[in-house]
């Protein structure tokens, strides 16, 4: 039995059975000192796949995170404008994964999805964290590496080269196509 070649081009996704799920696109994330890639080429990427994803008729979930117990959150806590404008739907989550208690599992299931493709920030805490309760669901998973980062590079190369290929598949933007 051969094994796959990691670096192989991913089969087209169906989009009638894939989302694109944005994690954490919003001002005060986006804003911090970020690696290996900034903010705004993060969001740049995403926003591209959103409007793949949009064209091809897959759903696009923007989820952003809302600190529980405060009576104000802070300043850039809502979603990026032009992020919310893509979005399908937006869900809000106020535990690092996008899972708990905001009704995303339900929502997925509802437009038959199977397979998630991740984007966002930071890889290692909201784009893992999502990803591992998504696998535990038996969610199809893929990771747009250059579509998402940390807060430094060793944490999401770390993420990336470690956690995620025993999660599912790892690519890059361009290598991401919808059939």
């Amino acid at each position: 039995m051969t094994t796959p070649d990691p670096r192989a081009p991913l089969a087209p996704l169906d989009p009638r059975r894939t989302a694109l799920v944005l994690i954490d696109l919003m001002d005060r994330i986006v804003a911090h000192e970020l690696a290996p890639h900034s903010g705004p080429e993060v969001v740049t990427a995403s926003l591209k796949l959103a409007e793949d994803f949009r064209a091809a008729g897959a759903p696009v979930v923007a989820v952003r995170v809302e600190r529980p117990g405060v009576a104000e959150q802070p300043p850039g806590s809502e979603l990026l404008a032009e992020v919310e404008a893509v979005a399908d739907e937006v869900v809000v989550k106020r535990t690092i994964g996008a899972f708990q208690d905001t009704g995303l599992h339900e929502l997925l299931r509802a437009r038959g999805v199977e397979t998630l493709v991740f984007t966002g920030i930071a890889t290692n805490l909201g784009v893992e964290s999502s990803a591992r309760a998504a696998a535990d669901r038996g969610y199809r998973l893929v990771f747009v590496e250059d579509a998402m980062t940390g807060l430094t590079e060793a944490e999401h190369r770390a993420s990336v080269d470690l956690d995620f290929p025993r999660l599912g598949e790892v690519v890059a933007a361009a290598d991401l196509r919808l059939g």
